[in-house]
């Protein structure tokens, strides 16, 4: 597959599954309508590289996105434009139904006209490959159990509610029309380039700048942790080799409290650029009341994208969360500006 689509390119793990295949000579034409997440600044490295092409335009632009899958000869769409913010979604849940949902129907009809007119090699080549969440399999025990491929879905929040639409929707697509699909259900991703808003960079800005560390509850609650580019990785495989019809749990082994992710975070900091009063950053830590349906833990079972497809997680939480740290340590040209312009102070949300 030579020729990609990548819906959402300029988020977090778009952005980073655009450096990714730009970089192994892939053709990409990146879609993203730089809502307040996007950032075009996350693709500096690969603006200019000849097999690169950024449109600014909605997935539910039909007219739009037929007329660039039939000029640029696309082979495959990587679909990862989403709302993805659990509190927003609480807030307005008006904007994930519009995005989730309806974007991704109409992304759908768009892909299945354009599939219809392709022949021979290139109808078989094609794929259409949707990205979802764990969150669509709702809450685990803190105990036992993990998510797999055949979990039931049970999603708690608005935004998981519709990602778990869309997955059903990708589905319906191809047992109805035989539309050639493949999915993945990933687990919370952390790295470069994330927006100020989530728990990881939210947690290393507040307590590099000395600011309070608001936590749900007693951060008692469980996720697991995949570094960014292990998840961009894992979703070339799946794109390139995962067979039709699939769907694939990419995770990263690395379950943690979210207490224990922003103390790992408190001690890397302290180590590296140390408090003027001398004290830790966890005295920083201040719990808040929960939110409302928040699950307990998520927990993936990542055998099945490992045993077929041969991928695994390369870093661990350990070394991928001080790569992180020290990324945003060197890069507030990239955030500052998001921070200061658009976020700041306690607008920046809670963490966990």
């Amino acid at each position: 597959m030579d020729r990609v689509l990548v819906t959402g390119g300029a988020g977090f793990i778009g952005s980073a599954v655009v450096r990714r295949l730009v970089g192994r000579g892939m053709r990409v034409v990146n879609l993203d309508k730089l809502a307040y997440s996007g950032s075009l600044q996350s693709l500096r490295e690969v603006e200019r590289a000849p097999g690169y092409r950024f449109v600014q335009g909605d997935i539910g632009n039909q007219q739009m996105v037929g007329a660039l899958l039939a000029e640029e000869r696309i082979e495959g769409i990587l679909h990862l434009a989403a709302e993805s913010h659990v509190d927003r979604s609480i807030d307005g849940p008006a904007a994930f139904v519009e995005t989730n949902v309806i974007g991704t129907f109409r992304l759908l009809e768009t892909a299945l006209t354009y599939w219809r007119t392709l022949t021979g090699d290139a109808r078989t080549r094609f794929r259409f490959h949707h990205v979802s969440t764990d969150e669509v399999f709702g809450d685990l025990p803190f105990d036992q159990g993990t998510f797999t491929e055949t979990t039931p879905y049970a999603p708690s929040s608005p935004y998981s509610a519709t990602k778990a639409a869309s997955d059903h929707l990708v589905r319906a697509w191809h047992a109805t029309y035989g539309l050639p699909v493949v999915l993945s259900n990933c687990s919370n991703n952390y790295g470069p380039y994330h927006f100020p808003e989530k728990l990881i960079p939210l947690v290393i800005l507040n307590a590099l700048e000395g600011r309070p560390l608001p936590v749900y509850g007693r951060g008692e609650n469980v996720r697991d942790w995949l570094y960014v580019d292990d998840h961009a990785a894992a979703l070339e495989v799946v794109l390139t080799r995962g067979a039709v019809g699939e769907s694939y749990n990419v995770g990263g082994r690395a379950e943690r409290t979210n207490l224990q992710v922003v103390e790992a975070i408190c001690a890397l900091l302290d180590e590296r650029v140390p408090l003027t009063s001398g004290r830790s950053r966890r005295s920083l830590i201040q719990f808040v009341d929960d939110r409302p349906g928040h699950d307990r833990r998520y927990a993936i079972d990542p055998a099945k994208i490992e045993r077929e497809l041969g991928w695994r997680a390369e870093q661990s939480f350990e070394s991928g969360l001080a790569r992180t740290v020290d990324w945003y340590l060197g890069s507030d040209w990239w955030w500052k500006p998001i921070r200061d312009g658009k976020y700041g102070g306690e607008r920046l949300g809670t963490a966990g």
